[in-house]
């Protein structure tokens, strides 16, 4: 099926607000899917004996495939047509989720989440730059505001969908749930999105490689510093390899006649400083559900459905912060918004700092309605001030930097804040614990009832050290959007000249 192409960037194509939607379907499909998995992390270390290292991998194995292939997956979609890479990226994300259901053992889950990251390499560029292909000026931080509270709606629908079937189902129920999601979003995208991209250049294959091998060896070599430590040969290998990577690919870039990414992006500081902050800010949320769906479950004794719904305050306050986000956005600058916004969350994570095994359920939900508020002002501006600063014929590989920034952030949290729980909660634990109990929580508690009380008191300990690491990152992001964005934003939007179309790019 074709799509009819528009007339006039200026105002907008004339079914925007229902190709939104189906924008907004297709990320929802990536965020279940992460939102979901942390729910079950307890479910995969009973049912698949999985050790913490193996959930570790589970979730990095696809953000080492989302991170290493974005900039490349975002080049291609620029050159060949964002739809398209849109589709394939759906086809391939749903159909590593039903492979993902037949994992019999962690690796095979592994391997399967990895193709995950394939798919949504794909498909998460190409929903960002198609939204500000289609709406006018005066609608993309509307527009933007929508797109970011579908992360919210997953982080209510997600876990108490998922909740359920945990409740009735085994654990490779929660992967069924990105089936029926990613079919009507393809649907959607063969109905209503028209093609778009940008002028026919060169594909850069040599960026290609040194792009996936810069970042995916720095990825590899972040998710590595829990098991093996920051000294180690694995980690100090892999950020070299990274950094050589990264050095090749940004001289090459400077000296190719069509690069793959416009390197002189990072000399506005709209763009280099709001990256900066995004890193910054996804780091502080990265790996929060590491620690606070194994605290619901396993300290406070919630199942999988009651830990579910006990998120639904922390995504309201989000969802609502972030369309008042989006208004104030037209009064005050981005600047103000994610100084206040990151300022805001390290305030959150000061409160959660303060859960304790007694404290129970009210502390640690005012501090996650705490941490909604501030990613909810935080979040639209930093997005829409960096793709605003992207021109247009490379919006694609625009909002791919944007997702490898965020995506770079959740890997440094995952590992950073799941080390310091990891060797904090050890560290904790008294010596009357046997070695066998000493690697996770769920370790401990399978040694019987008597370790309850050491298990749960020493978690709390160890997520009080990790939530008060989320606070000095919140903090400096804070302190860097302060010193590095300008005033008043300078961005400007260029009119998208790119023909919206169905007809094949030209060689």
């Amino acid at each position: 099926m074709t799509s009819t192409p528009f007339e006039s960037p200026a105002t907008g194509h004339p079914r925007r607000w229902w190709i939104l939607l189906i924008l907004c379907l297709s990320l929802m499909v990536l965020v279940v899917d992460n939102t979901v998995l942390n729910l079950a992390i307890p479910s995969l270390m009973r049912d698949l004996a999985a050790t913490p290292a193996d959930i570790q991998w589970v979730i990095d194995a696809y953000i080492l495939a989302f991170a290493g292939l974005l900039l490349t997956a975002g080049s291609l979609s620029d050159r060949f047509g964002r739809r398209k890479m849109l589709l394939l990226g759906l086809v391939i994300f749903g159909v590593a989720s039903l492979l993902a259901t037949l994992a019999q053992n962690p690796w095979q889950l592994i391997a399967c989440r990895g193709l995950m990251g394939v798919g949504g390499s794909l498909l998460m560029p190409s929903t960002l730059s198609l939204l500000f292909t289609v709406f006018p000026p005066e609608e993309q931080r509307k527009a933007m505001a929508g797109w970011s509270m579908v992360a919210m709606v997953g982080v209510v629908a997600g876990p108490t969908v998922g909740g359920v079937l945990l409740n009735h189902f085994w654990w490779g129920s929660i992967f069924w749930l990105n089936v029926p999601i990613a079919i009507l979003a393809i649907v959607g995208t063969l109905v209503l999105i028209p093609e778009s991209r940008g002028p026919a250049r060169p594909v850069d294959p040599v960026g290609a490689v040194l792009s996936m091998v810069g970042m995916g060896a720095v990825v590899w070599a972040i998710i590595s510093i829990p098991a093996d430590g920051i000294g180690s040969a694995k980690v100090l290998g892999g950020l070299a390899v990274g950094v050589v990577g990264l050095l090749g690919f940004a001289l090459w870039e400077r000296r190719s006649a069509h690069p793959m990414v416009p390197l002189e992006l990072f000399r506005d500081r709209n763009f280099s400083g709001t990256s900066f902050s995004i890193v910054l800010l996804s780091f502080t949320a990265g790996g929060l559900l590491l620690a606070l769906t194994q605290y619901l479950q396993f300290v406070l004794g919630y199942s999988p459905l009651k830990a579910g719904l006990a998120l639904i305050p922390y995504a309201v306050a989000a969802t609502v912060f972030n369309g008042l986000g989006a208004t104030l956005g037209k009064k005050l600058a981005d600047r103000t918004l994610i100084v206040v916004g990151l300022a805001v969350i390290a305030v959150s994570f000061g409160i959660l700092s303060q859960v304790s095994e007694s404290s129970g359920y009210g502390l640690l939900i005012v501090g996650l309605m705490v941490m909604g508020v501030g990613g909810g002002l935080a979040g639209p501006a930093a997005y829409t001030l960096l793709m605003q600063a992207v021109p247009a014929e490379h919006r694609g590989v625009g909002s791919a930097m944007n997702d490898t920034v965020q995506q770079t952030g959740a890997a440094l949290s995952v590992a950073v804040l799941g080390s310091v729980l990891a060797a904090a909660y050890t560290s904790s634990l008294p010596d009357s614990v046997p070695e066998a109990g000493r690697n996770s929580i769920a370790d401990t508690l399978a040694l019987g009832p008597e370790f309850l009380g050491a298990a749960r008191s020493a978690f709390t300990d160890a997520m009080s050290i990790a939530m008060t690491v989320g606070l000095i990152g919140a903090a400096a992001g804070a302190v860097v959007a302060l010193v590095v964005l300008p005033r008043r934003s300078t961005a400007t939007f260029e009119p998208d000249l790119v023909e919206a179309s169905s007809e094949p790019a030209q060689d």
